[in-house]
């Protein structure tokens, strides 16, 4: 931790946890094992980056895509996440995590969505890290979602569509009231971001590492934030121009 540039940090990191399965099938185990072992590395990533100082870490848990897996898997999948959520609840209160969950929640089963709804109240206070898992998420259904929420609006004369800016559209998301990611870290070396924070992702550095998702830890995720320290981030301007703009900054 101590090689990390404390003003540097990244405040939001967006991680999609890719490799369970392909991990369990070099063991030649069952893909299940591969998820269970892929938990240990939740945890772990979540407690390094509380201790580092993370402002918010939204993992990329159950894609709405995912629904399409085998139902045995699935039904399996739905009773890890109602465990392992109500388990880390304790931890979450004593580390003073806030919790929730962003996707379409109705479509999980009756356990999952009571034990998201159940740890999201008993964290609501905490003003630590924001930990967010995107359950049942798919970035096009939520930017769908918005669009109909502000025509709706707008035939109820309740908003008018020529006031609409990026800023306002971004508050219709589920996480229209935090920063989009700063970096994006993706494990088992696939160059795609599937369907996750399609808006939010727009500036966000992305990281990818070949990495199983159950063998990434402590030293991986480590790495890929140094990664991100050694990036200018220009936002379109020009280096030059990034640089008298964080002069001025600073001199302001």
């Amino acid at each position: 931790m101590d090689r990390l540039i404390k003003e540097k940090l990244p405040f939001h990191i967006a991680i999609i946890m890719d490799g369970n399965g392909r991990w369990a099938k070099k063991r030649l185990l069952n893909r299940i094992n591969g998820h269970r072992k892929g938990i240990e590395s939740v945890r772990t990533v979540v407690e390094n980056c509380r201790e580092a100082g993370i402002k918010y870490l939204t993992l990329y848990t159950f894609s709405k895509e995912n629904w399409n897996r085998p139902r045995s898997e699935v039904k399996v999948l739905m009773s890890l996440l109602e465990k392992n959520i109500r388990r880390e609840g304790e931890d979450m209160i004593e580390n003073n995590i806030r919790f929730r969950a962003i996707g379409n929640i109705t479509d999980l089963s009756d356990g999952v969505r009571q034990a998201v709804a159940d740890v999201t109240e008993l964290t609501k206070d905490n003003d630590g890290m924001l930990l967010q898992l995107a359950l049942s998420y798919s970035g096009r259904e939520e930017i769908t979602q918005a669009a109909k929420r502000i025509a709706e609006l707008a035939v109820n004369g309740e908003l008018d569509p020529a006031s609409l800016t990026e800023s306002s559209f971004a508050g219709f998301l589920y996480t229209g009231d935090i920063p989009d990611p700063d970096l994006l870290i993706r494990t088992s070396g696939e160059n795609r971001i599937s369907n996750f924070l399609l808006w939010q992702l727009a500036y966000t550095e992305i990281y990818i590492t070949d990495v199983l998702w159950p063998d990434f830890g402590k030293e991986e995720l480590f790495e890929a934030i140094l990664d991100y320290q050694g990036r200018e981030r220009r936002y379109g301007l020009t280096g030059e121009q990034k640089s008298a703009s964080t002069k001025i900054e600073m001199a302001g």
